[in-house]
Order: structure tokens, then sequence, then C-alpha cells
């Protein structure tokens, strides 16, 4: 995969200052390690068990892009982890210890993240990382976290088809976005379905998701057609979309970056309107209309598990409390939401466990529920989250007006049951003898 990744480049980050509860602390090299530690004394180094446990804080880590291409999406989760831990801190912190946040840059780049993954666990001594955003990130970082037996909480919605014993994965699973988004289509706007996306890893196996669902359902793939990341010359594939789809069909959307400013707004110039061309995103979040631009995105569909107007009393405290600290202007979406909801599992994972042990965190984190904003959550087995599917139609305002949503939250499946090569597996790591993946 090409390092230039692209995701989201165009969203608008707003500055912020962190509430007192965290002391930031800067680092004059290239590193751009922060320690927020609401204590001065720092953690005796030892082994990972031992030094996140002893003292009176436990330290863990948070990786994201602070700079590079992906900066302007991940600063965002990284305020939302830094507000899970506010909180957290305010409110007694963890076994009676305060949490200090050890923040490494990833810098958009991949093998940087390896490498930061690494610092965390061995000289830090992390007793978690929270972090990565795109999947090259996430798969270059893995080896890290199995090799090491160390733990990484990853929060945004991805491809499946991998189920690690040393990742939790609190973003949706492909049948808690994608195929209820196909489903949904089919039933209420077309049958016949015209794919775009950026040209790597995600977009590719997720239309390779859509295409077999369809043929498996009664839709139809009349075209599939990909734009590398940051490219913007989209006229070619909106005049194809033309000629494939000539009295209108759906567009499955999984353009990722500015690619999707200069799509929408050809789209819409070229007369492609949502009541004869309704496209899906599952990149599309209230970020994203706002950079955007509403005028040219209203009335088109986005499906996530979390909106910034889900109405749920967790969810009013939860955006009040993120623009109280961050600024009104600011909003909410997905990926910040799952990486809050994150740290509150494996705060409670640590505190049944009675220990930051890793392999003990770990069996504890199975059946933890959380009042998320979202609604409630649980971790599975398969270290992935039950979670309410949600669709939502872009408004005046650029927040969503929720047109769909499944009455109970939606059982992780990482193993995809529409590709034949891993049709009938399942991932289960509380039995030895299932593991990451194993016929059922």
């Amino acid at each position: 995969m090409t390092r230039r990744f692209n995701r989201r480049k165009f969203l608008v980050y707003g500055g912020a200052t962190f509430g007192t509860s965290l002391i930031l602390k800067g680092c004059a090299n290239n590193s751009s390690t922060t320690s927020e530690n609401p204590n001065s004394g720092a953690v005796p180094a030892a082994t990972p068990a031992a030094a996140t446990g002893s003292g009176n804080t436990i330290k863990v880590g948070i990786l994201h892009s602070l700079s590079g291409t992906m900066a302007i999406s991940e600063k965002s989760v990284v305020d939302a982890e830094k507000l899970a831990i506010k909180e957290i801190n305010a409110a007694g912190g963890v076994l009676g210890k305060q949490i200090e946040a050890i923040v490494e840059d990833g810098a958009s780049n991949w093998d940087t993240f390896r490498e930061k993954a690494t610092k965390l666990i061995d000289q830090d001594k992390v007793a978690v990382v929270f972090g990565c955003w795109t999947s090259a990130s996430r798969k270059n970082v893995k080896p890290v976290f199995e090799s090491k037996d160390h733990m990484l909480w990853y929060p945004v919605q991805y491809e499946g088809q991998e189920c690690s014993n040393n990742i939790f994965y609190t973003g949706a699973a492909p049948n808690q976005q994608i195929e209820p988004a196909v489903d949904w289509l089919l039933k209420n706007k077309g049958k016949e379905f015209f794919l775009i996306g950026s040209d790597y890893v995600f977009p590719r196996t997720a239309n390779e998701i859509i295409k077999a669902q369809l043929e498996a359902v009664g839709g139809k793939t009349v075209g599939e057609d990909y734009l590398p990341l940051g490219n913007t010359e989209v006229t070619p594939i909106i005049t194809k979309i033309k000629q494939r789809l000539p009295n209108g069909g759906v567009i499955f959307n999984t353009l990722n970056g500015d690619s999707n400013v200069a799509f929408f707004k050809q789209l819409k110039g070229a007369g492609l309107t949502p009541d004869k061309y309704p496209t899906m995103s599952v990149s599309i979040a209230e970020e994203e209309v706002k950079a955007i631009g509403v005028q040219y995105l209203k009335g088109q569909y986005a499906a996530w598990n979390y909106f910034q107007t889900v109405d749920t009393p967790a969810n009013k405290k939860f955006v009040e409390a993120f623009k109280k600290e961050y600024g009104g202007n600011r909003v909410t979406n997905d990926p910040m939401e799952a990486a809050y909801v994150g740290v509150y599992l494996w705060k409670q994972a640590v505190e049944k466990a009675g220990t930051t042990d890793l392999a003990k965190v770990r069996n504890a984190a199975y059946g933890q529920s959380f009042d998320a904003p979202e609604g409630k959550v649980t971790m599975n087995s398969n270290h992935h989250l039950s979670k309410i599917v949600r669709i939502g139609e872009v408004r005046d305002d650029g927040l969503f007006n929720i047109v769909y949503a499944t009455p109970a939250p939606v059982e992780p499946v990482p193993w995809n049951q529409f590709v034949k090569s891993t049709k009938g597996y399942a991932c289960d790591w509380s039995d030895p003898r299932k593991g990451e993946k194993y016929k059922v």
C-alpha cells in the first residue's frame, strides 16, 4: 500500500485547550512525544505488568498521527481519548491511580507507527495503547503487539478479515456497517450499484464484500472504479456512472480524503442528484460534510454506528462535555466516539481484573458492557463490539437525520460470510481450541 495515505485529508481540526487534570510536557526531539501526567513523579521501569501497576499512575499510550496527511483526522480522535482519560481521572482514576497518557505521533507514516508502538511498549512500559486510524497503520503495528503479547485498542470501522488476540476493535466490522447499508439500499433505493473507492485495502476489500453480497441477494454491480489516494480527477468516473446507470441507480462510495470534495461537487454539477442517484458513503461523517459543503451533500447517505444526533442521555452528556472541553463549534463523529468508548471499556476491564496484567485484563474485557453515546455496547470474545447500526441522511445543518437503526445491537462478524474464502469461519479467543479463525 502507498504511504501517501490521504484519508479525510480535508477535515477541519479546531484547536483546543486540554483540561487541568492532565499536564502536557513536550519533548524537544523528533519523536514528538508528550507525557500527560497528573503527577510529577515518573513510573519506575520494570516488567510491563509491574511498571504499569506501581507508583501513583498507570501509563497508557496514545498513538495517532499528529502531523502529516492524517493529522487532520486523528487529532480529533486523540481529543476524544484525552476527554475520557480526564473524566476517569476526575472520578478517581483506575484502581485508585491516575492515568498518565504518553502521546506519540505516528506522523502519517506506517513505519513510524511501528517504531512508536515499540517505544511505548519497551521504553515507556505502558499498560495499553489506544491508537491507529488507517488499516495500513494497524497492520504495521499488529506484528509488534503480537510478538510482544501487548494490547492495542483500535477505534475505526474497517474491512474485517482479521481477528487478533492483541487488538480490541471498537469500530464497526463490515456486517455492522457495509452489509446493512447494502441491504437498506436494496430495499429502499434500487438494485443496480456502481462502486467507487480510493485505491487501497479498505475500499477494495469492502467492494469485494459488496459484490459478493449483491450476487447472493439479487442485486447487480454495474460498474466499479478507483482513484489513487488524493486524486481529484473524477470526471471520467462521473461519465462512467452516467453511462452504466442512464436511468439512475445506487452509488456506493468508499472514497477517502479530498477526492470526495471533487466527487460530490461534480456529481451535483452533472445533475446526478440524490433522488435518482442516491449515494451511500462509509467514510463521510460530520466533519467531512462541513468541509465539503452541505449544499453538495444534502440528501445523501452515510452508514455508521454513531451520529452526533443520536438521542440518548449518554450522547447528550458526551456532546456537551466534548464541546465544553474543545469549543462549541466542534462536532463529534463515529471514530471519536468509538475511541472514547474504548478507553472506558479498558478501564472497566482493569478494574474487574484488579490489575493491569495484560492476560488478566484481556480475559476481563470479554463481556464488558458500556452505556456508550451510541447506545449499549458489549465486548465479545472475538474482540469486537456488539453495536447498533445506523443510516443517516445529510440535513440542512450538516448533521444527520437518522433514517434507519437496528432495533438492537448487531453481533460482530470479523470473518466475512459473503466472501467464499472466509465463509463459515469465526473467531473466539475465550476458547484456546478456537482462537483467531476456526470453522463453525
